[in-house]
């Protein structure tokens, strides 16, 4: 058994299109690039009849993990989120103490994260940092680039 994972409604959505996706035109595109690599002869020197296998495999482990992150996730009831602690789907306004910047992200399960987009993995440090912490707060992370200290001044939805 997977671990459970929180989605909202819509990064739920995007994993089961693109589960479809893989499995219909993934898979159909696969079969015919392994059958033109076949139809060029002899399989024990046959690069690319290898490399199609080969990705094949990689396909059918994307579509298992897909299939397991379906089956485990849970959607998220966004009206029963509490704003006085943080946790998944929280927006969480930070202040970097060091520099004095302040930054706002979003918490979201591991497949949602973008950076771009403000969203940061729950499973991520600063992520992992965060949750659980209240406004006002400190939290010491250690980053890639060593440890860093936050401020919590906001947490919203």
């Amino acid at each position: 058994m997977g671990d459970i994972s929180y989605y909202t409604e819509e990064g739920l959505q995007k994993l089961k299109d693109e589960l479809n996706e893989l499995k219909t035109k993934g898979r159909a595109n696969m079969a015919k690039q392994i059958a033109e690599a076949r139809d060029k002869g002899d399989l024990s020197e046959n690069a690319e009849y290898d490399a199609a296998k080969d990705a094949q495999g990689h396909l059918e482990a994307r579509i298992a993990k897909l299939e397991a992150a379906v089956g485990n996730a849970r959607v998220i009831d966004e009206s029963k989120l509490d704003t006085s602690k943080v946790s998944i789907l929280s927006k969480v306004k930070i202040k970097n103490l060091k520099m004095g910047a302040t930054m706002t992200y979003t918490l979201v399960a591991e497949e949602e994260a973008d950076l771009k987009a403000g969203k940061i993995s729950v499973k991520s440090p600063i992520g992992k940092g965060l949750l659980g912490k209240s406004k006002g707060d400190s939290a010491e992370i250690d980053t890639p680039g060593g440890k860093m200290t936050f401020e919590i001044l906001d947490i919203s939805i």
